[in-house]
């Protein structure tokens, strides 16, 4: 199958609810990234990195730590499924759908309805960078040479 293309949108998150069910090291990243843009993110999982946990206990992130329930997900804007469960994810990929909650899962690009780009933000510039789903080093490259470019031209300013 030809692989679709996203349309590169620029959203405003800071009153949506942002799920992110998973608490390894892909999870904590998203979380992290996340919290640039909104201050309403919950992250469910029985086990979370040390991080995570952190951030939770500092109030910047609603932390249940626990399995991910069928009402955790009903009220998000748009839910990220970063866990190494399959059967777990394709259960929070049908439940999205059916409740139409914008999903993504994290380890599956034929079951996400946006992918979550590699950020580069300075001052009031926000660069989102994507390679579909298909080569994540091709976009951290990019990510790289374009943060590398803007520092270079904030030298020059």
């Amino acid at each position: 199958m030809k692989n679709k293309r996203y349309f590169p949108m620029f959203v405003d998150l800071s009153d949506k609810n942002i799920v992110v069910v998973g608490g390894g090291n892909i999870a904590t990243r998203r979380v992290k990234t996340l919290l640039q843009f909104t201050r309403n993110v919950t992250a469910v999982a029985p086990m979370m990195t040390p991080e995570l946990v952190e951030l939770g206990k500092t109030g910047m992130v609603n932390v249940l730590q626990r399995g991910v329930k069928h009402s955790d997900l009903t009220t998000a804007y748009m839910v990220i499924a970063a866990t190494n469960d399959h059967k777990l994810n394709d259960e929070i990929y049908r439940v999205c759908k059916e409740e139409g909650i914008y999903v993504n899962i994290a380890d599956d690009k034929e079951k996400c309805d946006f992918y979550f780009p590699g950020i580069f933000m300075q001052d009031e510039l926000v660069v989102g960078i994507t390679a579909s789903g298909l080569d994540h080093k091709k976009a951290r490259r990019v990510r790289l040479a374009i943060e590398q470019a803007m520092a270079e031209a904030s030298e020059k300013d």
